[in-house]
């Protein structure tokens, strides 16, 4: 009995807390995420209070989690690509007309300075306008009195003035005070040395248009592109979500500054990708052939020695190497303009920045491939080797007749899996280049070295626009691409999936 109590208790309990914030984020309008944990506690409730589904409650916690943070963010990313989401539409319509409508103007032609005279009662403020000077009562800031009367000054109150320095202390203070003109008009402080009658810059009318009451301009709410445009065209920042279909995609494909840039871009990245397994595969199994070696002597050393650059996090030797690239300070130039007079430019190169990417990728990458073959190599039986031996065939015939047609199906999984890294090692590039040097021309932030996803990163967080929308197409467009990729590399190489 006490364990069944404590049991839906603890339940009801979670419930309790998920119904909360499922709460929490309905008022505060995150409709996607409230929809998407009222599902997950839903669920939740059916799978460990049904005895139906007893079976699927040790599944559920692994489903749940996938849900979340696998299926849900990839369609949540997937959906802002179908909308024109970004730095100035984040909002949404109704958030877009609170905040037109809290924006207010001080006019210029009620401005009066001032002066605050400190008195037992309270602090009376003293406006000094062209045709008449007006005086409070006395004002008990410190009791938070936040409205006041304004009555024409006879004369100038007792006293002196209140330092700036004095007025700076109680800016807080008279930022909140509301003074009232005997025609009912509110002004308020301007500056620390002015009060202004303060109008609010737009009104709404029941056909949904704002008026400018500073310029007279009404706009008009577009639906289709998000914004407050006026007859001219001008727009009013900010504006809203709404949905623009496959813009975002047609971009990629239609603007010729966009679409020449992303091409070349996805250009580089399929072949950074495969040129990086190729060169790591190559390397990694050179060197465990040489560690297979029966008359290397200190075999354990040098393999220790070899495993190194995997054993080093990958930001310190992508900074090291940044390092040693250096086109005037770092060693490889110095070395090089030693020996051959010359002094690369790396960085601003687009085909010496890429050979330098490849290279410090193959010195990243070559120990995982050879402690992959190293294993593999154990497997094969010596006796291939003698027989071939004894039929006069050499290393290189036994590596293309004997080595690869044993290991490269079993490496072949973890091939594509190095292709799938590498197709979004977005670590290196930001480390080592940052994507330069630009290439020239391109509207969105585009460089020569940039991987597809280091380009997304730049448009959706480093752009000026951060279009968040035009990012998501593209990252679904790189999940299309990897994932094809992947089932093309899987069926050819006759793995079942």
């Amino acid at each position: 009995m006490t364990r069944e109590f404590l049991k839906w208790g603890a339940l009801a309990l979670l419930v309790a807390a998920a119904l909360y914030l499922i709460l929490a984020l309905y008022v505060q309008r995150e409709f996607v995420f409230a929809m998407l944990f009222l599902v997950l506690t839903a669920s939740a409730v059916v799978v460990f209070a049904s005895k139906r589904f007893y079976a699927h409650r040790y599944i559920f916690p692994a489903i749940a989690g996938m849900g979340l943070f696998v299926i849900f963010p990839l369609m949540y990313t997937v959906g802002i690509g179908f909308t024109n989401y970004s730095a100035s539409n984040l909002l949404s319509f109704e958030q877009v007309q609170e905040n037109l409508l809290s924006r207010s103007f001080q006019s210029e032609s009620v401005r009066y300075e001032f002066d605050a005279y400190k008195t037992p009662e309270g602090y009376v403020l003293y406006l000094e306008g062209n045709n008449q000077d007006l005086v409070t009562p006395p004002i008990n800031l410190a009791a938070g009195e936040t409205r006041a009367p304004l009555v024409p000054a006879t004369s100038v109150p007792d006293g002196e003035p209140l330092q700036i320095r004095d007025v700076i202390k109680l800016r807080q203070e008279l930022a909140g005070v509301k003074l009232i003109t005997g025609d009912k008009r509110e002004l308020s402080q301007a500056s620390l040395r002015s009060f202004a009658a303060i109008h609010p810059q737009f009104t709404l009318h029941e056909n949904g248009t704002l008026t400018n009451n500073q310029t007279d301009v009404t706009y008009f709410p577009n639906h289709d592109i998000g914004f407050y445009v006026s007859p001219e065209g001008e727009k009013l920042v900010p504006g809203w979500t709404v949905n623009i279909g496959w813009d975002n995609y047609l971009k990629v494909v239609m603007d010729p500054s966009i679409r020449g840039p992303f091409f070349q871009i996805f250009v580089w990245t399929l072949s950074f990708a495969v040129a990086t397994v190729v060169f790591t595969l190559a390397l990694g199994l050179l060197l465990a052939n040489l560690l297979q070696w029966d008359q290397i002597r200190g075999k354990g050393f040098y393999r220790t020695m070899l495993i190194l650059p995997y054993a080093v996090p990958a930001f310190i030797s992508i900074l090291v190497f940044k390092g040693l690239f250096n086109q005037n300070f770092g060693e490889i130039n110095l070395v090089l303009e030693n020996l051959f007079g010359v002094r690369p430019n790396w960085f601003s190169d687009p085909a010496l920045a890429r050979t330098m990417i490849l290279i410090v990728n193959t010195w990243l990458g070559y120990p995982y491939m050879m402690l992959l073959c190293m294993g593999l190599l154990q497997a094969i039986p010596r006796d291939l080797y003698e027989a071939s031996a004894m039929d006069g065939a050499g290393p290189v015939n036994n590596l293309f007749n004997i080595t690869l047609p044993l290991i490269i199906k079993p490496l072949m999984p973890l091939l594509i899996a190095s292709f799938a890294f590498n197709f979004n090692n977005f670590v290196l590039i930001a480390l080592l280049t940052g994507g330069a040097p630009d290439i020239i021309g391109a509207s969105t932030p585009a460089g020569t070295t940039d991987l597809l996803v280091s380009y997304t990163y730049r448009i959706a967080f480093q752009d000026s626009g951060q279009n968040f929308g035009l990012a998501a197409a593209i990252a679904t467009a790189i999940f299309l691409v990897v994932g094809a990729l992947s089932l093309i590399n899987l069926k050819l190489s006759k793995i079942k999936v």
